[in-house]
């Protein structure tokens, strides 16, 4: 009897705890995000193009219509005979079909078209870092290189969270820091003080 009673209390006592866990976590917009779900889903989306992407673009069998282009402040590119074309928020993939047919119209007898992004638009890295201010992307980078590439952590900053706002964001969102919380291009970084 005395087993199954204290089967019994353990059993309760777990589920107990299992409720206050549950109560305590709060909303969502209040919390520290876990990484691991942002890192799935930024890899699972499509990369969409932004200002200051350097792109190589290869019209098949026209070299003087291929080259590198920089994605400038009006969001597009300059193109020899079809000049500027709209490129910020489209895949690399969209941007093949946009040129293709800009080409077909009048230039070119069923144009094929490459993109593909050799530079990406920088990030930033705000906040308790040693080196603040705007750095090169490279394929890869996590919070922890790019701080590292911004002279590290201050004595005051706190190393648990990083606030992140994606370049087509309006706001930032905390983000459990951890070797896996990726930075993609024209995220901008802020690393806070910590509570003392």
């Amino acid at each position: 009897m005395s087993l199954l009673r204290s089967l019994s209390l353990m059993a309760t006592a777990a589920m107990l705890m299992f409720a206050s866990a549950c109560q305590s976590t709060g909303p969502v917009s209040n919390q520290v995000i876990d990484s691991a779900p942002s890192a799935v889903a930024q890899t699972n989306t499509a990369y969409t193009l932004g200002t200051g992407d350097r792109l190589r673009i290869n019209v098949f069998g026209q070299p003087e219509l291929s080259g590198e282009f920089l994605v400038d402040g009006t969001g597009a590119i300059s193109l020899p005979l079809i000049g500027q074309v709209e490129a910020v928020g489209m895949s690399t993939q969209d941007l093949e079909t946009r040129i293709a047919t800009s080409l077909s119209n009048g230039f070119l007898l069923d144009p094929k078209v490459s993109a593909e992004v050799i530079n990406y638009r920088p990030f930033y890295i705000l906040g308790e870092v040693g080196r603040p201010g705007e750095y090169p992307f490279n394929s890869g980078l996590t919070v922890l290189n790019a701080v590292a590439a911004a002279g590290g952590f201050t004595y005051r900053a706190n190393k648990k969270v990083v606030f992140i706002k994606s370049a087509d964001g309006n706001e930032e969102a905390a983000i459990r820091l951890d070797t896996n919380t990726i930075v993609n291009p024209g995220d901008t970084l802020r690393i806070g003080e910590r509570i003392f």
